[in-house]
């Protein structure tokens, strides 16, 4: 038996045919299935009833001409896909901000950057109105999309705490959404230090990146004056943790402890350690930070590290878009700007 042709399949119930089964006006329908105001509950419940039983689905571009919203929000990354799909921390976020959209009926539109002509695309895509809003993380020192985003006019909160000069075009309404990091570092290397540990190096994240630097500054906080030969650049990935791993461990052979930007460098960091025979904790404890249980579980030996809620600051983020949207007013006593939200050390057997 052949399937129906697209001519001769069943056509789309309209608002006249919901409105016919209703009884009411073909006004009244639109106003119902558009959130209108001055329909009594009634003459609501009779239209809601007639959309159920026709299997109704209203046209989204007619209905954005009426509430001139799109019920869409633009996720962007700025990093290119490689990296997203490399890295858990984007998949943690990510599902945060998705579980959170899908609940109140939003679409989520994912904007990747690979480099500076797709900001320009990022750039034209949300000036040309098909989103209500932004989400946006993983932004760089030089990045151009805060600039790019204020001149679109399109509402957004930021994941990470924004550089506020460096040309980003951020100032200091910007809306935000960030973990204690500066914090959450001190507190991993008081933590070594009170393990007997002297020589507590660091594997820093991208430095471009405001995320890295507050961990650097939180080392210097819980270090004070440390030797600059503890501390090596990386990037935030497995094989970055390596490379700056193996630059310590030539540089500094006698390191004693470890603190690393995050839970993937961390990974390479011990892959190392291993390499050069050394145990750990035994001859190096290791803190990272992120807490991601696929990697900070699955570590030989498990991950001490500081946790932060990367799938709840997505929840957030969403949350704070949507009641913007909706004109809703900040809580009162909240900083309408930034939020940070605190971190917990989890301690497991690497330190």
């Amino acid at each position: 038996m052949r399937s129906p042709t697209v001519s001769e399949a069943e056509p789309r119930p309209t608002l006249e045919a919901v409105a016919a089964r209703a009884g009411v006006s073909r006004a009244t329908v639109s106003r119902v299935v558009n959130g209108g105001d001055g329909v009594r509950e009634p003459l609501v419940q009779r239209v809601m009833r007639a959309v159920e039983e026709l299997g109704y689905v209203p046209n989204q571009a007619a209905r954005s001409l009426v509430t001139r919203r799109h019920d869409a929000v633009a996720v962007v990354v700025a990093e290119p896909e490689t990296r997203v799909f490399a890295d858990p921390f984007f998949a943690h976020q990510l599902r945060g901000i998705s579980k959170e959209l899908t609940a109140h009926d939003n679409q989520l539109v994912l904007l990747l950057t690979e480099d500076r002509e797709d900001h320009a695309r990022v750039g034209r895509y949300l000036a040309g109105g098909h989103v209500d809003g932004a989400l946006v993380f993983s932004l760089h020192l030089d990045d151009p999309l805060p600039a790019l985003i204020r001149r679109a006019g399109v509402p957004a909160v930021f994941g990470g705490r924004p550089c506020w000069d460096g040309g980003t075009g951020a100032d200091a309404a910007t809306v935000y959404v960030d973990c204690d990091n500066r914090g959450g570092a001190r507190e991993a290397v008081r933590h070594l230090a009170g393990l007997g540990r002297t020589r507590i190096a660091h594997v820093t994240g991208a430095l471009d990146q405001t995320s890295a630097v507050d961990r650097l500054d939180g080392y210097r906080d819980g270090t004070g004056d440390a030797d600059p030969r503890l501390i090596a650049e990386g990037d935030f990935s497995h094989a970055g943790g390596e490379r700056a791993m193996r630059e310590l461990l030539d540089r500094c052979p006698d390191l004693d402890a470890v603190f690393v930007a995050n839970d993937l460098s961390a990974s390479g960091a011990l892959r190392v350690l291993r390499e050069r025979g050394l145990r750990v904790p035994e001859d190096v404890a290791v803190v990272g930070f992120d807490d991601m249980l696929p990697i900070a579980e699955q570590t030989d030996p498990p991950l001490t590290t500081v946790r932060q809620d990367i799938e709840g600051m997505g929840r957030l983020m969403a949350r704070l878009l949507l009641s913007r949207l909706a004109g809703e007013p900040a809580p009162a006593g909240d900083d309408p700007s930034g939020v940070i939200l605190p971190t917990t050390l989890v301690r497991r057997a690497s330190a």
